[in-house]
């Protein structure tokens, strides 16, 4: 991976890897702040039609390299993570190993 570009004002980094970085054939986007990260996973389904089914489902997120918890559809249960500018936020899918 590249040097990940510092995100301008009012913006923050998602970083893909693995199977994320296949499906959407780049390192990371940029994206306004603040977004909850269930909005943050619409606006991916939206622009890689298939990324929630074939990498969200089963992909961890870190935001800040903390791991955080992904809200379940109709999980009413669960707090909803926002994400700040500057944050960077990073799908990792699961890793096989073999």
């Amino acid at each position: 991976m590249s040097a990940i570009p510092t995100p301008k004002e009012g913006w923050f980094n998602l970083l893909y890897f693995a199977s994320a970085k296949s499906f959407t054939s780049k390192d990371f986007d940029t994206f306004p702040a603040p977004l909850e990260l269930p909005a943050l996973f619409l606006r991916l389904e939206e622009m890689y039609n298939g990324i929630t089914e074939k990498v969200l489902g089963s992909s961890m997120v870190t935001i800040n390299l903390e791991y955080v918890d992904v809200p379940q559809p109709g999980d009413e249960s669960s707090q909803v993570v926002t994400i700040k500018e500057g944050d960077e936020v990073a799908i990792i899918p699961p890793v096989s190993s073999g």
